[in-house]
């Protein structure tokens, strides 16, 4: 989006007038463009009400896992995917209903879905993560 004032504001009162919610952003900028990535409830129709609206965007697939709240279990999870040589390209962490929540994308999905099989770590799916809210 472009990186201006008022641009963010469009953005939010557009999900907000379609009703979808928002579960978790990041702003990341450039001089002349704003990155803006989302965690929201229906992602596919949030990508045609903004591509609608005029405004460039894209849906990227994306890991979620779910761990206990324990200080230290984001590291234990991460850990894993760097011991396997596994390169995270950005993640959101957060709890959402009493567990640690990561959503991440990395620069290997094929490696990555065999160490969370392999490792046991609990995957959320679209679903299960709405079910939280």
């Amino acid at each position: 989006m472009e990186n201006k004032s008022g641009t963010l504001l469009r953005v939010l009162e557009l999900f907000k007038e379609a009703r979808i919610q928002l579960i978790a952003s990041t702003i990341s900028d450039t001089v002349e463009y704003g990155i803006y990535r989302i965690i929201c409830s229906e992602p596919a129709r949030a990508l045609g009400m903004l591509r609608a609206a005029g405004i460039s965007a894209d849906v990227s697939d994306v890991f979620a896992i779910e761990l206990d709240n324990i200080p230290g279990r984001a590291a234990d999870a991460v850990r894993l995917l760097s011991e396997a040589g596994i390169g995270i390209s950005y993640l959101y962490s957060f709890l959402l209903a009493g567990k640690g929540i990561l959503i991440f994308r990395t620069d290997d999905p094929a490696k990555t879905k065999r160490v969370i099989r392999e490792r046991g770590l609990q995957t959320l799916d679209d679903s299960s993560l709405l079910s939280l809210l």
